[in-house]
């Protein structure tokens, strides 16, 4: 009896262990690789689009990350396990030659990933990505200072779902200018695990990757939004990224966080471009 149960309880913790991964990947096509990594919340498929209008052939691994899109959560903290286990994806998978595309919270990662990497790194593209959002977000305010338990967290935590419904809304309207995808990206909040909402986000506003920039050798494509206005864009780029070396900007006009959305062919060519060139 004792040997049953101790059997039952190995197979459940094992089968816990499965459904608690960090992140889930779909691998497609063949080629050169390219890790395409969404921002948080989001589900890899807001690559797709993307994907298919890539010139050439690619090996594409599109990733989603636990606690939001239906995964189970993995509890806190929260992106050094989704951060630790891409890198060993990406070991385990022996890529090389690899291309990196990572949106918001997924240009972090990608960030972290190139300079653990090294060579096995190619190429490092960052859609509308910054290195350290707190000291744009919450200027003066040190990573310590933010705690999980904090009056902010527990307020969102204890929120009731149609509030919390409506902050969505609001938040996806200041992140595109496509009033048809104004309720896709609330949703992705709404349905995501609470916890994992609250503080993930937490663990990124304490991220700053700037002093890592000058470890990256990888010629880096910088892709930004224009909101609120162009000219505090670039000013917030060019000194968030100072310490990256080999880096280009540019900027999509009349569009805001979700570029793939707003400026969908401008993004398509600047990948395009850039894959081309760093092919040669």
């Amino acid at each position: 009896m004792k040997k049953i149960l101790f059997l039952s309880i190995t197979i459940l913790c094992a089968q816990l262990a499965i459904s608690q991964t960090p992140i889930k990947v779909e691998k497609s096509g063949d080629g050169n690789p390219i890790l395409f990594l969404p921002g948080f919340t989001t589900p890899g498929t807001v690559w797709n689009e993307t994907i298919n209008n890539l010139n050439g052939n690619f090996e594409t691994h599109t990733v989603s990350y636990a606690g939001f899109n239906g995964m189970e959560p993995i509890g806190t903290p929260w992106y050094a396990p989704v951060k630790d286990r891409l890198i060993e994806y990406v070991k385990e998978e022996n890529l090389t030659n690899l291309t990196i595309i990572g949106h918001s919270m997924g240009g972090n990662l990608a960030t972290d990933l190139t300079v653990a990497l090294g060579d096995k790194v190619d190429g490092l593209i960052l859609v509308d990505a910054l290195p350290c959002m707190r000291d744009v977000m919450m200027p003066g305010v040190s990573a310590n200072s933010l705690q999980y338990d904090s009056p902010y967290n527990n307020q969102m935590l204890g929120m009731p779902d149609d509030a919390f419904k409506n902050t969505a809304l609001m938040m996806a309207r200041n992140m595109t200018n496509n009033e048809d995808k104004v309720e896709l990206i609330a949703s992705w909040s709404i349905e995501a695990d609470r916890k994992t909402y609250v503080y993930g986000y937490t663990d990124l506003l304490k991220l700053d990757l700037r002093p890592s920039l000058r470890d990256i050798q990888t010629e880096t494509l910088i892709l930004g939004a224009t909101f609120p206005s162009k000219e505090m864009a670039q000013q917030t780029f060019e000194k968030q990224y100072a310490s990256l070396k080999d880096k280009t900007i540019a900027l999509a006009d009349n569009s805001k966080h979700f570029i793939m959305f707003d400026q969908p062919e401008w993004l398509y060519s600047q990948i395009n471009s850039y894959l081309a060139r760093n092919a040669q």
